[in-house]
């Protein structure tokens, strides 16, 4: 119970910090954003400590539906009506290279598939319109859709990919580089020159929080504009080939894809759950999960059940995330609002060169 689709077990773990180190800076959390911007430090010639609470994507990086969407939380019209056009256009041109760059990266863990969007009413169905005109009027790739997923829109520029693997391999190559990560050392006291773990300390001269679900408790300057929620999946065993490309549907409160070897991962129903949902716990409640059955049901989808398990989130009431400096020296990203794949992994490189003194070519929020 609560173990990910994607864990396969092989994982042989890392240390805990005991003792004293330094480091030009520190990254604080080992998932899929701080692992990209220690990967982006070690390539300006920097030196790293890596620390995580749990373990190498143990949070939502590694326990998430394996959804690489180019974009914001909010859809690309909603962006623009928003944020305005360039910057909407800027911003989904960004996520577009930042996927390009992670299959670069790693190939093993990332097939570009596309992504379906599905309506489940007829309201959403106009608004899938809208999200197509929109796309299509700054010269984004998508398609109107009809098959057996039902009618929406195609994006075939999207991907789908295992979470876990492309960190477990982003911190491998990292630790062949010359970073020294650490599991199962949660940052007790951060300040931009020192962080105290209960075994060790790390010194440097600046820090980089990269935690997506609990930001507001592990910095609570952030506890007005940031909120955890917990995000429910379960898996199956395999079953014959169905769906080629992963399936966002009914405005993104429902999700699932189907893994090469024929597995279904299938998540969402958060609504279902309520207030209850707005939660750091991060286990699987029968009430959301049997609204999961019910989902799986309405697919047609008949396999045993093998996994179930849930991760935090963090959401912004406004659906951007956070990506500034919060105390003297102190950076965080974070709080993607249910995307984080791609713009986390992208605010890790823009945040690292921020550390680094510059401003990362093509940078869109770290200036």
């Amino acid at each position: 119970m609560n173990v990910p689709v994607w864990d396969d077990g092989s994982w042989s773990g890392l240390p805990r910090l005991e003792g004293d180190l330094e480091a030009e800076f520190c990254v604080i959390g080992l998932g899929g954003s701080g692992l990209s911007a220690i990967q982006e430090l070690l390539r300006l010639g920097h030196t790293v400590v890596g620390l995580d609470a749990g373990w190498v994507a143990g949070g939502a990086a590694g326990r998430n539906g394996g959804f690489l969407l180019a974009g914001l939380a909010k859809f690309y019209h909603q962006t623009v009506l928003e944020q305005g056009r360039d910057l909407a256009r800027r911003l989904y041109q960004a996520t577009l290279e930042q996927i390009a760059r992670m299959m670069s990266e790693t190939p093993q863990a990332i097939r570009q598939v596309g992504s379906l969007r599905i309506a489940a009413t007829a309201e959403e169905l106009d608004d899938c319109q809208a999200h197509l005109e929109a796309l299509q009027a700054d010269g984004f790739a998508a398609e109107p859709y009809e098959g057996p997923e039902g009618r929406g829109l195609l994006i075939p520029t999207d991907a789908a990919f295992n979470p876990l693997l492309r960190c477990r391999m982003l911190a491998r190559q990292a630790l062949e580089r010359g970073a020294r990560l650490f599991e199962h050392s949660p940052a007790l006291c951060i300040s931009g020159q020192e962080v105290q773990t209960p075994l060790g300390r790390v010194r440097c001269r600046q820090v980089l929080v990269a935690v997506d679900g609990r930001l507001e408790q592990l910095l609570p300057e952030l506890q007005s504009r940031v909120r955890t929620a917990r995000l429910q999946m379960l898996a199956t065993a395999p079953v014959e080939r169905r769906f080629p490309r992963p399936v966002y549907r009914r405005w993104g409160y429902d999700y699932w894809q189907q893994l090469p070897d024929g597995r279904i991962a299938l998540g969402g129903m958060r609504d279902a759950g309520g207030e209850a949902e707005w939660t750091t716990e991060a286990e699987p409640t029968q009430a959301v999960q049997a609204c999961l059955e019910q989902l799986l049901s309405q697919q047609r989808i008949e396999a045993p059940i093998t996994h179930r398990w849930a991760a935090s989130v963090a959401y912004t009431p406004t659906g951007l995330p956070i990506a500034e400096e919060v105390r003297p020296g102190v950076w965080a990203i974070g709080a993607y609002s249910g995307t984080g794949n791609v713009v986390g992994a992208l605010l890790g490189r823009e945040a690292a060169w921020v550390l680094h003194g510059g401003r990362m070519p093509g940078a869109v929020w770290l200036a």
